[in-house]
């Protein structure tokens, strides 16, 4: 069989709302999460035997530290499949960013295998699957918009959200979920969190949810990431916010000519800095 190219999207959190954390020492959460179209590129070689990981363009490791490596070795173990694959990672979504490239890669692997192996998991066990890999890996696996709640695995379908412009800027530093999570310090709690699920059929809907509780944290830790929420208001932006754990932020712009104008005038000013252009899928 000839090599299969697939690409893996990011996501952006269009609100992230920390319920609660839970005895498990995860967290509860309610956040929205939306496919954008900037993609890792992933090719997939069949081989008799074994799992080879390449990621020619990064630092990445290429072993059982490698959340691809990882879901290709969970799915053939789960499925007793005995032959093997090589995978190639193309990486374009910048690592530990808040943008779910990581996930995206574990997913679209997951999806990929079960196709071209002919495995024929279906799409509720791959999902399954993936959240051992992630929490954001069945997210992937399930849509291109959702409501995610529990740990992020709980997943709700959401339809007929308006086309987002979106400038995306990553100030070029990681920043470790864990960290992040582990610095917001919630109080132990078990009492039932009520949560209402807010009307988003306009942009000023979205505009009007749009929060991430892991902006406190983030932005304490790096006071640098308030100026670039400014400057992309500055810019045009009708709203401006931390994309995950961060550190990239993205502002929401009317229309993609003012979108990519914004972005290329950021690019151009703030060389120092990845400066995306995008837009929801």
């Amino acid at each position: 069989m000839a090599e299969i190219k697939k690409l893996a999207p990011a996501k952006i959190n269009l609100f992230l709302h920390v319920l609660r954390k839970r005895p498990d020492g995860y967290h509860d959460i309610a956040s929205f999460m939306q496919k954008i179209n900037i993609y890792d590129e992933l090719t997939f070689v069949p081989r008799t035997a074994g799992i080879t990981v390449l990621c020619p363009n990064s630092d990445l490791p290429v072993s059982e530290n490698n959340l691809v490596f990882r879901a290709a070795q969970a799915l053939f173990s789960q499925t007793n499949y005995s032959s093997g694959i090589e995978i190639s990672l193309l990486k374009n979504i910048p690592l530990a960013a808040g943008l779910g490239g990581g996930s995206s890669d574990a997913a679209t692997t997951l999806l990929t295998l079960n196709e071209i192996c002919g495995i024929n998991l279906k799409k509720e066990e791959l999902m399954q699957l993936g959240t051992k890999l992630g929490a954001d890996v069945p997210f992937f696996i399930f849509g291109n918009s959702a409501l995610a709640s529990g740990i992020g695995d709980k997943l709700k379908i959401w339809e007929d959200l308006p086309k987002l412009h979106i400038v995306l800027i990553n100030p070029c530093f990681s920043l470790s979920t864990k960290t992040v999570y582990e610095s917001l310090n919630l109080r132990l709690t078990k009492k039932r969190i009520n949560y209402s699920i807010p009307r988003f059929s306009t942009v000023s809907d979205i505009l009007r949810e749009m929060h991430n509780d892991l902006e406190t944290v983030s932005l304490r830790m790096h006071p640098e990431l308030v100026d670039i929420k400014q400057l992309l208001l500055r810019n045009g932006a009708l709203g401006a916010m931390m994309s995950g754990s961060g550190p990239t932020v993205f502002g929401i712009f009317t229309d993609e000519i003012t979108a990519k104008k914004a972005a290329e005038e950021i690019r151009k000013d703030s060389p120092q800095w990845l400066v995306f252009f995008a837009q929801s899928l």
